[in-house]
């Protein structure tokens, strides 16, 4: 057995709760993300300037800071502000929801209007209201369109997750920063790590393809 083989079955159990947590953090932020951006897409569907004005504020801003300024901005600035010491899970899992929350509203948005307006129309005439009609009519139908591009949006918020163990995130690039510290072999410890990421975003590259091969054949 080679010694490459052999430091990577000893960094394995490490590996491998860092995986665990960045798994928790990336399903975690998406699932608030998906919360706020639903919130956020309705706003910027609104009628009102104002309310639309707010929400292309937010995701234009948001959009335009980098995670990693996001992440320290809020653990160390916002932190220190308030005298709080936040956990680094909860802070990791704050900025990643942020973060993606933008992106998520503007790709739920327009998976909304691409939804032809007569569904909406009718729904209307039947006496359901705005929330009614979003709920039981629109969004059913939008989020097929929906899903590739937020499965991409997960896969992006997945990777971003590496730059957590900036804010100390015990993830499973902090831990293999750790295991060199003990080692002194980076090459081998962070091709591990670029091999880890690239199956797990293998798989769910594979999965998004099923889903969007699924959902073709009940459209057809």
């Amino acid at each position: 057995m080679s010694d490459y083989v052999v430091l990577f079955i000893e960094c394995f159990p490490d590996l491998l709760t860092g995986l665990k947590a960045t798994l928790i953090v990336a399903v975690a932020s998406m699932f608030f993300a998906f919360i706020l951006g639903i919130i956020l897409a309705l706003i910027g569907l609104s009628h009102s300037k104002i309310l639309r004005a707010i929400y292309h504020s937010y995701v234009t801003f948001v959009r335009g800071v980098p995670v990693l300024i996001f992440a320290l901005f809020l653990y160390f600035g916002v932190g220190g502000l308030l005298s709080v010491q936040f956990n680094p899970l909860v802070a990791g899992i704050i900025t990643l929801s942020i973060n993606a929350s933008a992106f998520l509203a503007e790709i739920i948005r327009g998976g909304i209007l691409a939804v032809d307006r007569g569904q909406s129309e009718a729904a209307f005439s039947l006496g359901l209201n705005y929330f009614s009609t979003m709920r039981y009519i629109v969004l059913p139908q939008a989020i097929r369109i929906m899903i590739p591009p937020i499965i991409n949006q997960f896969i992006s918020t997945l990777k971003d997750t590496s730059i957590l163990s900036v804010i100390a995130v015990r993830e499973i690039t902090m831990n293999s920063q750790i295991i060199i510290a003990r080692n002194f072999k980076p090459f081998e410890v962070y091709s591990y790590v670029a091999i880890i990421y690239f199956i797990i975003i293998l798989i769910i590259t594979l999965m998004s393809r099923y889903i969007e091969k699924k959902l073709s054949i009940k459209k057809s």
